[in-house]
């Protein structure tokens, strides 16, 4: 049998940061490089589901994570560029978080990575 050091580690936090860690934790595992803001925008749009791209591209603007809405914008075209949003429709555009990152975000949320590192 192989002797494994073992992290065990637990921690109680609001759900807006189980949705950050999930998108980090995604990103991580793919190779993908997001930036502070860009995580608060992809945050936000996995708490706000389905929605029209102008709609949330001021929403974000108004919170603060972009000074402007083609800030905003440019930021989205780029997380879809990278197959982190998903942009349907040709006249006022729907976008949502890709469904691949599965980010869980209603409801007590128990994320329980195991993962294990092996040399090799």
């Amino acid at each position: 049998m192989a002797i494994v050091n073992k992290v065990d580690q637990k921690a109680k936090v609001d759900v807006d940061t189980t949705i950050k860690y999930q998108i980090i934790t995604y990103c991580f595992f793919n190779n993908i490089r997001i930036s502070n803001a860009d995580l608060e925008c992809l945050s936000q749009l996995a708490k706000q589901k389905n929605v029209e791209l102008t709609l949330f591209c001021n929403d974000v603007t108004e919170l603060g994570i972009f000074k402007s809405p083609q800030s905003a914008r440019n930021a989205v075209t780029k997380a879809s560029k990278k197959n982190l949003i998903i942009k349907d429709g040709k006249n006022k555009k729907k976008i949502y978080l890709n469904k691949d990152i599965n980010v869980q975000t209603t409801g007590p949320v128990l994320l329980d990575y195991k993962i294990l590192g092996i040399e090799s």
